[in-house]
């Protein structure tokens, strides 16, 4: 990696992951502009991280991310959970599941509800097409141009993964052929970031092109000690390399792309945050902004398996031979197994009528096993992921000490509000009248989890509290807005400090129905305009597909075998 050549830049970015390997690119666009982005990890050139199929081994890699850990968390059983996030260039594009979901437009709408002022569907969505490039071409909805690459892997060559489609239309729900269009809602293929069998991260989407340029200086093992501070303005940004501290300052601007567990605790170490949390951990308060850390999400999910009639899953494949092969291939030509994440299909409905877009998602996977591949079923087997996905819970990310080495408290506070617990208790009860639809008959065998004795309320309660997992999708704890709990503004400055930025997916306000990579990218392809002054791209008129009877109804129609 390139080594610094000046301690004096245009811009500082802290974080080359998801959102500050896109600034890093767009910055540099302008010859102009000198650009120092900091990285705590090293390296993305592993066969882990590129090969798509390994995506479970960087993410319990201590080389590649973080492995933090939250609090005991009371409404799980006093359970720590694991909550892992990208070190490494790419950062959590580099160790995530390469799933690509933008969210429903009315996420988006919602965070212009919430104070973040022309963040609405219709100023994000030229954003999101301006990203990527879709693998069946551009339209009012997709891009065609950009550098990130979508596509749907293996194009669901597995029989299972159809089967899923049909036993949700089976059920009543709708079929969508893009549920990043028009219409979330319903059940088809899922999409991935995935490019000619290669994990498709920011770092090789947008960091390595820039990388090419002389403005661009990308210094990795840094680990960001504090932003240096004149007053209320942020002057530079202390980091420490190879037991060295060294300060680097900047002309414009110091860009926080740490995560939502970095960038806020970057914040307090700076001494910008709540003032009392500040003096407990042994930090001098230079600017008090209690939102920081707080207003905290993720998305919990849990996996319903199933034993399959047919030998037609993935559990025969992961003997040593099989996995061999599989391996030998892709690295051969980047074909196969080993260049999907096998979520090739899925859903999105809504738990109950009276809500206008969905709040459940399902992940397909033709297989029976941990998402961490720890543990498989032995035979074969299927399983479908399902999360509620517009949580009431709240947590925050503390500060505890001024050492930056020390990680900071982690309480996500996940299913304290009656309303989540009501979501997963929908997720049973509807996926299993979803999985026993006549499309899935001939390769659907016994319920191996949660099992058919998990019934009652109590009973799903109990299993939900034991067994769900976090989505690893942490997020909005440094939400934008311009309320009293607000971090930055519609701009991404931080509120009362000249000359410093959040962007990343910490300054979400709300968390949206899907996964976070791509809502990230999008932030970050919007912000840089902000930042350069450019002119923003023009509003969409590209309409909405909401279920018109959605006040009244869950669903479209009565689902063809009722569960009781």
């Amino acid at each position: 990696m390139s080594k610094p050549q000046s301690h004096q830049y245009d811009y500082i970015i802290v974080g080359a992951g998801s959102a500050g390997c896109v600034l890093a690119n767009r910055l540099t666009e302008n010859p102009d502009n000198k650009v120092l982005i900091l990285e705590t990890g090293g390296s993305d050139k592993s066969i882990f991280i590129q090969m798509p199929t390994a995506l479970s081994i960087p993410m319990n890699t201590k080389k590649y991310a973080w492995q933090f850990e939250t609090q005991a968390e009371p409404h799980l059983d006093n359970r720590r959970m694991h909550c892992p996030r990208g070190k490494v260039l790419g950062g959590s594009s580099s160790i995530n599941g390469m799933v690509y979901v933008r969210g429903h437009a009315r996420d988006f709408d919602e965070w212009q509800q919430h104070g973040a002022q022309d963040w609405d569907y219709a100023h994000c969505l030229p954003y999101f097409k301006k990203a990527e490039t879709w693998s069946f071409g551009g339209n009012v909805y997709r891009g065609d141009n950009g550098p990130l690459a979508v596509n749907n892997g293996n194009e669901m060559k597995n029989p299972l993964y159809q089967a899923f489609v049909d036993a949700g239309v089976d059920a009543g729900y709708l079929a969508t052929e893009d549920y990043n269009a028009t219409q979330q809602e319903g059940f088809g293929p899922m999409h991935m970031t995935v490019k000619n069998g290669v994990r498709w991260s920011t770092a090789n989407a947008y960091l390595r092109p820039a990388m090419k340029r002389d403005n661009l200086t990308v210094v990795t093992h840094a680990l960001v000690h504090k932003v240096i501070m004149q007053g209320k303005t942020a002057m530079g940004v202390r980091y420490e390399r190879k037991g060295q501290m060294i300060d680097v300052h900047c002309n414009k601007e110091v860009v926080l792309s740490a995560g939502s567990i970095g960038s806020p605790h970057i914040l307090q170490l700076s001494g910008i945050g709540d003032k009392q949390t500040l003096i407990d951990a042994g930090i001098e308060p230079v600017h008090h902004l209690p939102g920081v850390g707080q207003n905290l999400q993720d998305h919990l999910e849990f996996y319903f398996q199933f034993k399959c009639l047919k030998p037609i899953s993935l559990n025969g494949k992961l003997d040593p031979l099989n996995k061999l092969f599989i391996g030998t291939r892709w690295i051969l030509n980047k074909s196969g197994l080993g260049a999907t994440n096998h979520f090739e299909s899925c859903g999105f409905i809504r738990s109950k009528p009276g809500l206008e877009w969905p709040d459940l998602q399902y992940h397909f996977l033709p297989a029976a096993m941990r998402y961490d591949g720890k543990e498989a079923f032995a035979g074969h087997g299927f399983q479908v992921h399902i999360g509620h996905n517009k949580p009431k819970s709240r947590g925050a990310v503390t500060v505890v000490s001024n050492d930056a080495k020390v990680a900071p408290q982690i309480q996500f506070n996940y299913l304290s509000h009656q309303e989540d617990i009501e979501g997963f208790r929908a997720c049973v009860r509807l996926t299993r009248e979803i999985i026993n639809q006549p499309a899935l008959d001939e390769y659907r065998g016994e319920e191996i989890q949660p099992g058919l004795a998990i019934q009652t309320d109590e009973q799903i309660d109990a299993f939900v509290r034991s067994s769900v997992e976090s989505a690893y999708h942490p997020s909005c704890s440094c939400k934008m807005g311009e309320d009293d709990m607000a971090v930055v503004d519609s701009e991404t400055s931080v509120h009362g400090i000249k000359g410093l930025r959040v962007v990343d997916s910490s300054i979400f306000p709300t968390i949206p129905n899907g996964n976070l990579n791509s809502p990230t990218i999008m932030v970050a392809e919007r912000a840089a305009d902000i930042i350069l002054g450019n002119k923003l791209l023009a509003p969409s008129l590209a309409k909405v597909t909401i279920a018109n009877d959605w006040q009244q109804q869950q669903r479209q129609q009565a689902p063809k075998r009722a569960w009781s």
